[in-house]
């Protein structure tokens, strides 16, 4: 599973960042000059790239639904990686984001959905990554994704974005047991959810208390103390107040168990199915530009049995703590 990490954080990683890196490192003055610019507006709240810098009690936090925020976007390649979010590989259709570490926010964005608005038309994308050189308002998309929107020979272009709520679904949840895990260290990493993740919650077994996973910027939910040798109940919580429930999730590292629960919509009874999935360095790091490597290796798949339910909760109870507006010409 790959993070983003440079050669200096992890011996024999790729220290090259395709797409943004190799524009910039065309000799071209010009466009240096111009995403410099981009960073000096950003930082002194001027409107092209104002989607500035949005706090709860301190903390960074990722872009929310309703306000449409401005700014400017790149392109990369991630080379199939699934970036920062820890994902095994990057999304089928290749539509996906890194955004600054600002709104990136240590992890809080991973899984949601923008919908970015260019000069050709808009394009939806997931948010799998971090961009380290990227400031607040400043995106980062996959070169299929800038492609729909921009000419890709224009390497940086205005646009405009917004948090989609409640996206098409891929399909039921997953869940994949952090490589080194055990009963007496848990991590779990959950995909397929949406909306961004509010919260994860694990039980052993059928019963006994809930207790809170702590997520980690590279996206994995951790407890310290372990969770017991499973099966285990995980209870999911999204941004947008949906809470669901899979059981029967078993202490299998490095694999990725399907459920048949859904976290919204449809959802059935029935089992989960795991897949291997590629092996994720002990201690990520999310410090550099480099978000590229090998894709997932292929392997068998075995099936187990589970249950799932859904709990209905009150969007209220669970709606986004109020962040601070867009400056003024943000949209």
């Amino acid at each position: 599973m790959i993070d983003a990490t440079t050669a200096a954080d992890e011996p024999g990683m790729p220290a090259s960042r395709p797409g943004l890196g190799r524009w910039l490192a065309g000799g071209s003055v010009a466009a240096l000059a111009v995403l410099l610019g981009v960073t000096l507006a950003v930082r002194s709240g001027a409107a092209p790239a104002c989607a500035a810098l949005r706090a709860v009690g301190g903390l960074l936090a990722p872009p929310v639904a309703g306000p449409e925020y401005k700014g400017k976007a790149t392109f990369y390649d991630s080379r199939g990686a699934g970036g920062n979010c820890s994902y095994p590989a990057a999304p089928a259709d290749r539509l996906y984001v890194a955004l600054g570490t600002d709104e990136y926010a240590a992890g809080a964005a991973c899984g949601g959905y923008l919908e970015v608005t260019g000069p050709k038309g808009t394009v939806r994308v997931m948010v799998m990554d971090r961009c380290p050189e990227c400031g607040p308002g400043h995106i980062d998309l996959s070169r299929e994704a800038f492609a729909r929107i921009a000419d890709p020979v224009q390497g940086i272009v205005d646009v405009s974005y917004r948090l989609v709520v409640d996206p098409p679904l891929s399909g039921p949840l997953t869940f994949r047991i952090k490589e080194g895990a055990s009963q007496w260290w848990f991590a779990v990493l959950v995909a397929g959810h949406g909306n961004p993740l509010r919260s994860v919650e694990v039980r052993q077994g059928g019963s006994g208390q809930w207790r809170a996973a702590a997520r980690e910027s590279y996206n994995y939910w951790l407890i310290d103390s372990g969770a017991g040798p499973g099966p285990y109940q995980i209870r999911v919580t999204d941004t947008r107040g949906h809470r669901v429930t899979a059981t029967g999730v078993r202490m299998a590292p490095g694999t990725v168990q399907r459920s048949s629960v859904r976290m919204y919509g449809s959802s059935s009874r029935g089992s989960v199915t795991a897949t291997g999935s590629p092996s994720a360095r002990a201690k990520p790091s999310v410090s550099a530009s480099t978000r590229a490597s090998a894709r997932p290796t292929p392997s068998a798949e075995v099936t187990t049995g589970s249950t799932t339910s859904v709990e209905p909760t009150a969007v209220d109870a669970f709606a986004p703590a109020p962040l601070a507006a867009p400056s003024p010409g943000c949209g």
